[in-house]
């Protein structure tokens, strides 16, 4: 690959949405989330969506990761628009090149750490092999090498959460997506994700957009978006 072609690969946009609006209609009334925004993530970039409470960001991340669908506008991820998919082909797409993280790690109970994490290469249809190869590996990554045989129920909040991220990055995603990962964990174990999700990234280069209200690790980990009255503008 030439220095020209590497660039423009580390410059690709991972997610991109276009001039997208989301509203409800409430009885008579149309409620407007949020109006003509438009977003860039590239290849490796962090960026985090900040706003008061109500403000549509979960909403907006919904529709960045394909859960939800927009009034107008348009959502791509890696270049394809996710809305012009069937909802079975958009499943697949996202469980290829997308990882959730959210504030409540959903993990099921009955199964171990590393059961948990294979869980999306079975969905993807790879080997058991292979699911237990890689999800060994990303345990491993995030300090959980020992606990592989442990049930959530007995780990720790912070290691639940690192259990769920291993998971969201077990199909090698292009972006992986965040709803208030450390709203859940008390300031210590909550600086340890930041820390892991910023060593992750440098790793692996993937893109991670996160929603949070703890603006310390909003600025530490990279850009800051404030979605307010509708609208995402950059902060200063």
């Amino acid at each position: 690959m030439s220095e020209k072609q590497a660039a423009g690969h580390a410059d690709a946009a991972v997610i991109e949405c276009r001039s997208v609006t989301r509203t409800y209609q409430e009885g008579p009334e149309r409620l407007t989330i949020f109006s003509d925004i438009s977003l860039r993530v590239a290849a490796g970039e962090t960026v985090a969506i900040v706003g008061s409470s109500g403000a549509g960001k979960t909403t907006l991340l919904n529709l960045l990761g394909g859960l939800d669908k927009p009034s107008s506008g348009q959502v791509c991820i890696c270049g394809e628009d996710i809305h012009r998919m069937s909802e079975s082909a958009r499943a697949r797409f996202r469980n290829r090149h997308l990882g959730f993280v959210y504030q409540f790690h959903h993990l099921l109970p009955e199964f171990t750490a590393l059961e948990n994490v294979m869980m999306p290469c079975a969905l993807g249809g790879v080997s058991v092999a292979e699911a237990r190869d890689r999800a060994r590996t990303l345990l491993d990554q995030v300090g959980l090498g020992a606990r592989l045989s442990h049930k959530p129920g007995e780990l720790s909040g912070g290691e639940r959460q690192r259990v769920a991220i291993a998971r969201a990055l077990v199909n090698a995603p292009q972006c992986v997506l965040m709803d208030e990962p450390t709203g859940n964990l008390d300031e210590q174990t909550g600086e340890g994700v930041r820390q892991l999700i910023e060593s992750l990234r440098d790793r692996s280069g993937i893109a991670f957009v996160m929603v949070t209200h703890d603006m310390r690790m909003a600025r530490s980990l990279g850009r800051v978006l404030r979605l307010e009255q509708g609208r995402l503008v950059q902060e200063a």
